[in-house]
């Protein structure tokens, strides 16, 4: 049953909340002394605790929920929570670095993106259980 669509977006969404931990969010040219977030001139998941547990939490929120297809309505219930919780931290995460003093100096980097990416597989997985919801309902009708 791990075959369902839905299982693979919700192994693509804790693959990009994880890859967070192996990428950088912004950089700046050199380290910034006077900055709190940017004193290693990388802003990455480990600056913050908060960061760090949001991105655990919806990682491992993912990964659960995959294994819980025999309850639908609890694996809807997790994808729409993992949502919830990476808009959090990338706000949270966001505000790091547009109120450090640094941040003029920062460049994006490609871990931006993947905050993104778990909120749209995420998304098309709840889609993609509810879908599965109404089959199976559909054919408890036709019984």
């Amino acid at each position: 049953m791990i075959q369902r669509i839905q299982s693979i977006f919700l192994a693509l969404a804790a693959l990009c909340t994880f890859g967070l931990f192996a990428t950088d969010v912004a950089e700046t040219t050199g380290p910034v002394p006077s900055s709190q977030v940017f004193a290693d001139a990388h802003l990455t998941v480990f600056d913050s605790p908060l960061l760090i547990g949001g991105v655990a939490a919806v990682g491992l929120l993912t990964v659960v929920a995959i294994f819980l297809f025999g309850n639908r309505r609890l694996q809807r219930t997790l994808c729409t929570v993992a949502v919830i919780l990476t808009l959090a931290y990338a706000a949270y995460g966001a505000m790091l670095w547009y109120n450090d003093s640094a941040s003029t100096e920062a460049e994006a980097e490609p871990g931006v993106a993947l905050p993104l990416l778990t909120i749209v597989f995420a998304a098309l997985a709840a889609r993609y259980i509810t879908k599965d919801e109404k089959l199976v309902r559909s054919a408890d009708r036709l019984r």
